[in-house]
């Protein structure tokens, strides 16, 4: 196992320079600026009165849970660049130095959280409280909720709890990344006047949210862990008594960068040492109650190590941490006060069907989800692990799941004698150790695991099945813009696309050579590789629309992705634009272009959906003229997509694919008008909204009912699996 040594370029580097681009600082919007606005875009779906109120609970908590991985991450890595003078990977074209960057995300972020709290505790609270779920303070239990509560205390919680006195013997403990504390302010009942401070962090092991008795008429009612401990402290403390207690927490940096001259054994064992470390990192924010007076805060920021200036500081109004409040949402009952649910459909290209062999032989196929079941993956996968003639199964896993029905399909796979090969990315951000785990579960099952490539994340999604049928050896292919994830594949949109198309079968077999081999690239026929030349690519794409447009031809560029950064194709849609090309992007989050500068982006337009499910599919479309050719892929058009990542983009030359991904994916996307937000040139977005008399338009909705009636529709009669006698007929690209 270990790390394969391969090179991606026939020049060996495993990482590819970018090429210098010449850029106007002032056309470009300003990345992590750029990311605030859309957790913007989170907050109001939070705040829409229009979505169920425990959806919009959902969205409260993941805007705060997006801020900690914002802080985490990026906010972590502009302090290290001030700080330590450390050089950025990607200088931001709109030339933002990391203090001017810090100084505005900290003036933006400070507005953020008041506007997150002011949500909650004036919207979304009072309206749950109507609905008879509550979240009760200290003050507004009764006699019955307090003797229950002591028992709680004294059997579950009491047993866990560690106070840390803080003295010249004691010193400040250290903090761990996220975790919630009591810093408590104690007086000796003998030495009157004399204050102590101690730390008690709150047990991560136990739920938050403490339920107490059932209300009648069914009500729910809940109580927080810190304000269970926070009256019953003085147990803890025979002697003393607690004056004054304030709950906080620390963000550190959690960004696991590993460069090839850190691996010294094998790439596993330095990024578990590096995890280790990670609790260890920079502080990078804290927040604390906004009761915490000078004292609390000078304990904080002099004697704790944090090293926190004070725009880091977050003093916030209710609960510490609101990512608390997603734990209600999942409340048994409560059915009108959330989005209906909706069951993925088995599309049906494989509905009836015994053989999903036989369904791919018959046809190329795309799966749209979650509108249609990501079980079409998971039924490739199991099938190829139990089918006898199956004799080799490879696949990338990025980001996995608990329980995943896949990684046990693999193992199965092994056990049965056929050769799996798994290149497990050890590096996902904040996956690390999940995937570790998973990664020895499939190497004790036989599985041939390779822990992915120094210096590069493999973050494309491919499958490739192995399997000897009548007239030779055939390779079936999976390809996604998403994770094999059973669990985030009922919440992202995704595509996911079938094909034994020999070309892309090839070029499947050369990129799994290339990932777990000694390789020096290969001549693809079909896929588009990064960091070899996916940006090369993608920039002769946008030039030829250009060309075709200075000719009189139908030009025109549709792309949809989560985020939009790279410099170098941003300026190549801006040549496009000012060609004449019509260009429409679909970016979720980050989006670096301006659109609708006069003589420069007047032909672009930019929107991003938010809505029940993540838009996470990343689909290029180029007019080219009458030829128009249709794209899926695993990467943004980002700089760390193109140079450091192994990624993939893939064509889609089935006609009536194609027109599916164009006429009914893009087309209902582009005509959404009630989740829809167009950006404008200054960086902010505005909805957009129904133009008088038109329908009003939810993609989402729409696909949801695509793909019910596509399901209903369609009546098959099961077919058994045929012998090899009656697979006789040539395969269908041949």
């Amino acid at each position: 196992m270990g790390k394969p040594k391969h090179s991606l370029t026939s020049s060996g580097p495993s990482t590819v320079p970018a090429p210098p681009v010449v850029v106007d600082s002032s056309l470009f919007i300003n990345r992590e600026l750029s990311w605030l606005e859309f957790n913007e875009r989170v907050l109001e779906e939070a705040r829409d009165r229009s979505n169920p109120l425990l959806d919009r609970l959902k969205f409260l908590a993941i805007c705060s849970s997006n801020l900690d991985e914002f802080f985490e991450v990026r906010v972590a890595g502009l302090q290290a660049q001030l700080y330590e003078s450390l050089e950025p990977q990607d200088p931001p074209p709109d030339g933002m130095g990391p203090l001017a960057q810090l100084l505005e995300i900290s003036k933006r972020a400070h507005d953020f959280v008041a506007r997150l709290y002011e949500v909650w505790l004036n919207e979304v609270r009072p309206e749950l409280e109507g609905h008879g779920i509550r979240i009760c303070t200290p003050a507004e239990l009764t006699e019955a909720h307090n003797a229950f509560l002591d028992d709680y205390f004294t059997n579950q919680v009491y047993p866990v709890l560690t106070p840390l006195a803080i003295d010249p013997a004691h010193p400040f403990p250290h903090v761990h990344n996220k975790s919630l504390n009591l810093l408590l302010r104690v007086e000796s009942l003998n030495q009157h006047g004399r204050l102590l401070y101690a730390v008690l962090q709150v047990p991560s092991v136990i739920s938050r949210l403490v339920p107490l008795p059932d209300e009648p008429g069914g009500g729910k009612r809940f109580v927080l862990l810190e304000d269970v401990i926070g009256p019953r402290l003085d147990a803890l403390f025979g002697g003393y008594r607690t004056v004054e207690r304030v709950a906080f927490r620390a963000t550190r940096n959690s960004d696991l960068s590993i460069q090839e001259n850190e691996v010294k054994s094998s790439l596993l064992s330095t990024i578990e040492e590096t995890l280790r470390q990670r609790k260890w990192g920079a502080p990078v924010r804290l927040e604390i109650s906004e009761r915490a007076d000078s004292d609390f805060l000078a304990q904080l920021l002099a004697g704790s190590a944090l090293e926190l200036e004070e725009r880091d500081v977050y003093k916030v109004p209710g609960p510490v941490d609101l990512t608390v409040l997603g734990g209600l949402y999942k409340l048994e009952g409560f059915r009108d006060l959330r989005e209906a649910p909706y069951e993925p459909k088995m599309p049906p290209a494989f509905t009836g069907r015994h053989s999903v062999f036989r369904a791919i032989r018959d046809q190329d196929f795309l799966v749209h989800h979650p509108y249609e079941s990501f079980g079409a993956v998971v039924q490739l996968i199991e099938q190829a692990s139990e089918d006898p003639n199956v004799l080799a199964i490879k696949m990338t896993l990025y980001r996995t799941a608990d329980s995943n029905p896949i990684i046990t399909a693999l193992a199965r796979a092994a056990e049965n004698g056929k050769q799996v090969t798994a290149l497990v990315e050890l590096q996902a951000r904040l996956d690390e150790e999940n995937n570790i785990d998973k990664a020895r579960m499939l190497q004790k099952a036989g599985v041939h695991v390779v822990y992915g490539i120094v210096g590069l994340k493999t973050h494309c999604k491919a499958a490739l099945v192995v399997r000897r049928e009548h007239d030779g050896i055939r390779r079936y292919v999976h390809l996604g813009t998403g994770n094999y994830n059973h669990t985030t594949a009922r919440l992202y949109t995704d595509l996911s696309y079938f094909t034994c198309r020999p070309e892309i079968g090839e070029d499947a077999s050369a990129l799994f050579n290339l990932l777990t081999g000694y390789s020096q690239g290969n001549t693809w026929k079909r896929l588009v590789v990064a960091p070899m030349n996916l940006a090369d690519r993608l920039t002769a794409l946008i030039r030829r629309e250009a060309e075709h447009a200075q000719a009189g031809q139908p030009a025109r560029i549709i792309a949809k992705m989560n985020s939009l950064v790279d410099p170098r194709i941003i300026t190549s849609l801006y040549e496009a634009s000012q060609a004449g090309v019509k260009i429409d992007l679909i970016i979720r989050g980050i989006c670096c272009l301006r659109p609708g500068v006069p003589g420069v982006s007047d032909n672009i337009q930019v929107r991003s959906i938010v809505d029940k499910f993540l838009e996470h599919s990343r689909i290029a479309y180029f007019a080219n003229g009458e030829e128009p050719e249709v794209f899926l892929s695993s990467a943004d058009w980002m700089p760390r997509n193109f140079r450091r990542r192994v990624e993939l983009m893939f064509p889609i030359e089935a006609p009536a694919l194609r027109s599916r991904v164009v006429d009914e994916i893009l087309a209902i996307t582009l005509a959404d008008n009630l989740k829809a937000r167009e950006l404008r040139a200054d960086g902010t977005y505005a909805r957009v909204k129904p133009k008088p008399g038109a329908p009003v338009v939810r993609s989402q909705d729409e696909f949801q009912k695509l793909a019910t009636e596509h399901a209903s529709s369609i009546t098959m009669t099961p077919v058994i699996l045929p012998d090899e006698a009656s697979e006789r007929r040539g395969p269908p690209y041949g």
